[in-house]
């Protein structure tokens, strides 16, 4: 049985009926509109002051919160009251939790972190959390996130801190760099869905009555390369039940182009997973589409490859048709409810901040997946690395279980992902732009490349991000000075 480590806590108690949210990216298109729909639903009440580069976009979303709780034709359950603020320390000065929650303008980056890896042979599904592309989104997002972290420092120390921006590892790690006494909390939906996946197989398999909720695992490695070693509905072991289908039909399918095209890029068929399972007997808890990325034997051979295992890529061209709402089928068209061009329902987004803060104001007990430092709860990874395990939340502390560790095999692939982390996370403290090239040459999909086309890769993504990367001292750098693509 999983024993807890030490926990995180808080020196100030947070009132339930008066909690002010500091929301850092509150512009947001999707993550915000959810949170004012949650908080709607929920039995906690207070303010929350939205603060973005795009102060447009805050003021946008604080109409849409103050409008759900005074005009919509909805009846929420608690009082919550939403401001754009234009600075830092507006948003900040006194918080009781921060939100953090960005984005670059992914028509200027994102495409760049598919596209121009994909000329060297690397054939990423996201691109967005480890990689070439995963690696050069950290680069771009910790240098503002080490800033975050020392405003956080000086306007609201004891705040709680929910941090959802990708690459969620990366940044997590560079808000404890900065500041190691930060309650900062990693979280991500993966080891939700592989819930969600798990409670399926609990009614198909043994005709239970299953939801997410009834489904326990103990959850050890790091963000989007999670794994499960004990699996449970309502205390019946699912282990017999997985190694049944990973031998049967079920976790024996090949797909072609043909059969995903029509796919959304989110399908997650679980072909990797399964053999990723059948191998080493663990099973990972994080959705094909980002395994394949870390287990890099899968993204051989380009499109061909990642399809025959069901995978469909997330293209440079959806990531940037999706900047723009009015185009989009994933962000929240806040003017439609707002002109009343869409009918506005309060649905829940199945995310669980507001199960983790009912539990910090002493609501309830929850228990779920998030990232923290590594004080010991997966035992064969090195310590202060940010890694994702079950933690138990309650009043004022959020305590990380103990988890484990893993087969060899399996730390193997992990750890040396934890190497690249830690090495760019090094790099950004002076931000040396030669250190966090060592980072990237140990990456594991960099590693099928020779040493130079390694080096050219990188400039180029340089040269074509420049201006995301003032943190970065570009020119004392001798990697850059010996490339020709970015001299030329």
């Amino acid at each position: 049985m999983s024993q807890q480590v030490h926990a995180v806590t808080a020196e100030t108690a947070i009132d339930p009926d008066d909690i002010t949210i500091a929301y850092l990216g509150g512009g947001s298109r999707q993550w915000a509109p959810n949170l004012i729909r949650d908080l709607a639903q929920s039995d906690l009440n207070g303010q929350v002051r939205l603060y973005d580069e795009y102060y447009e976009s805050a003021q946008r979303n604080a109409e849409f919160g103050n409008w759900v709780h005074s005009d919509a034709d909805v009846e929420p359950t608690s009082e919550w009251s939403y401001e754009a603020v234009e600075s830092l320390e507006a948003a900040l000065t006194g918080a009781d939790v921060v939100i953090l929650s960005t984005q670059y303008n992914p028509a200027e980056t994102f495409v760049h972190d598919l596209d121009i890896p994909e000329d060297y042979g690397i054939y990423g599904a996201v691109a967005a959390t480890i990689g070439p592309g995963g690696i050069f989104r950290a680069m771009r997002t910790v240098p503002l996130y080490r800033k975050f972290a020392a405003a956080i420092r000086e306007h609201c120390p004891d705040a709680w801190v929910f941090n959802y921006t990708n690459p969620v590892h990366f940044v997590t790690r560079a808000l404890y760099d900065e500041f190691p006494e930060i309650n900062a909390l990693g979280l991500c939906h993966e080891v939700l869905g592989t819930r969600h996946r798990l409670a399926r197989y609990a009614r198909e398999e043994l005709d239970m009555d299953a939801e997410r909720s009834d489904i326990s695992v103990n959850v050890k490695g790091i963000n989007h390369f999670t794994w499960v070693d004990e699996a449970r509905c309502k205390g019946v072991d699912l282990w017999p039940v997985l190694e049944d289908l990973v031998d049967g039909d079920e976790g024996h399918q090949e797909f072609t182009w043909d059969d995903l095209e029509d796919e959304s890029v989110f399908v997650d068929n679980w072909q990797v997973t399964w053999e990723l399972f059948r191998r080493f007997d663990v099973l990972p808890a994080a959705g094909d589409r980002h395994l394949v990325e870390y287990a890099t034997s899968f993204i051989q051979n380009g499109q061909e490859g990642l399809n025959r295992w069901g995978v469909k890529r997330t293209g440079s061209d959806y990531r940037a048709k999706h900047w723009t709402p009015a185009e989009s089928d994933q962000t929240t068209d806040v003017e439609a409810w707002l002109e009343g061009d869409k009918e506005f329902e309060l649905e829940e987004s199945n995310e669980v901040f507001v199960d983790i803060l009912r539990a910090l104001v002493g609501r309830d007990t929850y228990v779920t997946n998030i990232n923290l430092p590594n004080v010991g709860q997966v035992s064969d990874l090195e310590e202060n690395a940010v890694v994702e395990t079950n933690a138990t939340v309650r009043a004022n502390e959020v305590k990380p279980m103990a988890a484990g560790g893993f087969p060899r095999p399996v730390r193997a692939l992990i750890q040396g992902h934890v190497d690249t982390i830690e090495t760019i996370i090094e790099a950004s403290r002076e931000g040396d732009i030669d250190a966090a090239f060592e980072g990237f040459l140990i990456d594991q999909q960099i590693r099928t490349l020779q040493t130079e086309a390694a080096r050219e890769l990188f400039a180029e993504l340089v040269a074509v991000q420049e201006g995301y990367l003032e943190d970065w001292d570009l020119s004392d750098s001798a990697v850059l000075e010996e490339s020709e693509a970015y001299q030329g």
